[in-house]
């Protein structure tokens, strides 16, 4: 029996080993995408002004009337199951205090200069107005400025990184440098403009914001993502090994076929895949893939019919708070689903997560933002095959341990062949720079200067 099972082990080694070298053996280049491609209405092309042009966010007082209208004037709604936290969704006893602080506590004027503390602007690339946050740091000689791409994802906005960017454009003790920060809305999000035909997914959201980056004097730069812009900014280190210096993200992942026969064999030998003690993470795979079942029908649903949805969420607030915010529960803690107020203060407060909310609804974004699902997943666009592709930019992971998905080095690895090493978090979720800023912008200031490192070895030699 001993024999067998030793036998079974080298087996399962030699073909994971094979399947992972086959690529390998068949070198390729990643895809070039259109620099060019244009997005925006036709009738406009050659005809758009590319300079760069100061934004500020407004909630007008037509904005403020009909949204307090329609929170004040919603239908009675059907009492939740006895005994229920958020299980089957965001428990609806709990609707009524959220929409009555949006509507009567909220102070909209306040909030508003808040989110105008920043410097704002817009800029036109390949038919698109694209929205940024711009934020120079003031540094004393012998600090250096470096550029750092922020990159959001869904149901989050550019306000997940307010309380990160002022930790990230000061000097910190033990670092000579400091980060020039710029954080686009992505394209059909928040205040930046949607597409006007179908094709934009991620990748080419990617050469966008190269293209944005280009414009603002950054040829080479840095890049960090969490959800959708940690998919784009693995995009961007594969298409654009070159320009990107180095990549820090919050939800790094590898989606291929030796990933997928890795994950598998662990569930059986977890000790060949995973260390012990973050075994959990992974492992039994029944239990992640209920967890997949249980959470994710957004995605299929999003992927799909993203426009059916969106006539709900965008007609009414409530609907979108309840839709946003139950991610806002379950994607910080897991656990936080059994609780009747889905333990949303747990780390955010009311204000925090209703300026989220006021992205969307202000701009009347979230039909365009859930289309990025169904762009992505069309077969035109997974057939780029860019996953398949790995990457010499250099690369950091910073893993909390509420992340949606979980990989080891030994995995990730494959795609991102200089991976200098990963934060393994034994707290914080999906949203971890607004959860948890300090600790966030204190692992990008490590990350960096790992980079940095990285490229002077590399020059050196």
């Amino acid at each position: 029996m001993g024999k067998l099972l030793v036998l079974t082990v080298l087996i399962t080694i030699i073909g994971i080993a094979t399947w992972c070298a086959l690529p390998m053996l068949l070198p390729e280049s990643p895809p070039q995408l259109d620099a060019n491609e244009w997005w925006g209405p036709m009738d406009t092309k050659g005809k758009v002004d590319a300079s760069i042009k100061p934004f500020q966010v407004k909630f007008t007082e037509e904005i403020i009337k009909d949204l307090k209208n329609r929170l004040q004037n919603k239908r009675q709604l059907v009492p939740p199951l006895e005994g229920i936290g958020f299980e089957y969704g965001f428990n609806s006893k709990e609707i009524e205090p959220w929409a009555k602080y949006w509507s009567e506590e909220y102070k909209f004027g306040d909030r508003e200069k808040f989110f105008n503390k920043f410097p704002q602007y817009k800029t036109n690339i390949q038919g698109l107005n694209i929205h940024f946050i711009r934020v120079k740091p003031q540094v004393q000689p012998g600090v250096t400025v470096v550029p750092l791409l922020l990159m959001h994802g869904w149901p989050g906005s550019v306000r997940e990184f307010y309380e990160a960017i002022p930790l990230l454009t000061k000097p910190v003790s033990g670092y000579d440098f400091a980060f020039e920060v710029i954080v686009p809305s992505l394209p059909g999000y928040g205040f930046s403009d949607a597409t006007v035909r179908p094709g934009l997914g991620s990748a080419q959201i990617g050469v966008i914001f190269k293209n944005l980056m280009n414009r603002l004097g950054h040829k080479k730069f840095y890049i960090q993502g969490g959800d959708w812009g940690a998919i784009i900014a693995s995009q961007m280190a594969t298409m654009f090994q070159n320009d990107i210096l180095g990549m820090h993200s919050n939800m790094l992942i590898v989606q291929t076929g030796c990933s997928t026969l890795k994950t598998i064999a662990g569930a059986f030998f977890p000790s060949l895949i995973v260390e012990s003690h973050l075994a959990d993470r992974m492992y039994p795979l029944w239990k992640y893939f209920s967890y997949l079942m249980e959470e994710f029908g957004y995605m299929h649903l999003q992927a799909t019919k993203p426009d059916t949805v969106g006539v709900a969420l965008s007609d009414s607030p409530t609907g979108l708070l309840s839709y946003i915010l139950e991610k806002f529960s379950t994607w910080t803690r897991f656990e936080h689903r059994t609780l009747v107020n889905g333990g949303l203060t747990f780390r955010f407060s009311k204000d925090q997560l209703i300026d989220n909310l006021m992205v969307y609804w202000a701009s009347n974004s979230i039909t365009t933002s859930m289309r990025l699902y169904a762009e992505n997943m069309s077969n035109k666009n997974r057939a780029l095959g860019i996953d398949k592709f790995s990457t010499s930019v250099p690369t950091w992971a910073l893993q909390a341990k509420n992340e949606l998905f979980y990989q080891p080095p030994n995995i990730l690895r494959h795609k991102y062949s200089n991976l200098l090493g990963v934060t393994v978090l034994d707290d914080g979720g999906h949203f971890i720079a607004f959860e948890m800023p300090k600790v966030f912008a204190d692992d990008v200031f490590k990350a960096v200067k790992l980079f940095r490192d990285f490229h002077k070895t590399k020059t050196e030699l």
